[in-house]
């Protein structure tokens, strides 16, 4: 029982930190006054195509995960995310996080991280629901279930399509 607290204590403050920052809505385009992105404009189709892409994506990225495989999660992050984890003031405040002093675990690298918040909290997520920020960044959510019984929907990732290889972002 304390070991699947400790889980669940771990995965909502993966949660409450992943959930700090949004991206902004941007433009289309790079040129000035261009119309701003409309995610009521998506087709369904496109939708659905998405979400499948996101889905498989994310099903290959549990995977990873439960193998462990450090490098190969390293590659599906950007680079800026990949900084902002690694960061120095990233690690210490994950580190300062109750579920991670009670176990004295201290973070020291973005391995740290992966082994010791990432596999135990992220190796099985599942997408329900996404969401566009611009036709080719989605947020990316599961829905569960509170105490109370309330459908909650959790943002697991923000995701960004280059060329046809989704990337975390954030």
């Amino acid at each position: 029982m304390a070991k699947k607290n400790l889980i669940l204590g771990i995965t909502l403050v993966l949660l409450l930190l992943s959930c700090k920052s949004t991206p902004a809505p941007v433009q289309n385009s790079g040129t000035p006054g261009a119309e701003v992105f409309d995610p009521s404009r998506i087709s369904q189709q496109h939708f659905n195509t998405t979400r499948e892409e996101v889905q498989r994506f994310i099903e290959g990225l549990n995977q990873i995960i439960r193998s462990r495989n450090f490098n190969a999660w390293r590659a599906a992050l950007s680079d800026e995310y990949f900084e902002e984890i690694s960061s120095p003031e990233n690690l210490r405040d994950i580190s300062a996080q109750p579920a991670m002093r009670t176990r004295r675990i201290v973070l020291r690298t973005a391995e740290d991280y992966f082994q010791y918040v990432v596999v135990p909290s992220r190796a099985d997520l599942h997408v329900d629901d996404i969401e566009f920020i611009t036709m080719n960044r989605v947020k990316a959510f599961t829905v569960t279930r509170n105490r109370a019984g309330e459908e909650v929907r959790l943002r697991l990732y923000d995701l960004e399509k280059i060329g046809n290889t989704w990337t975390i972002i954030n």
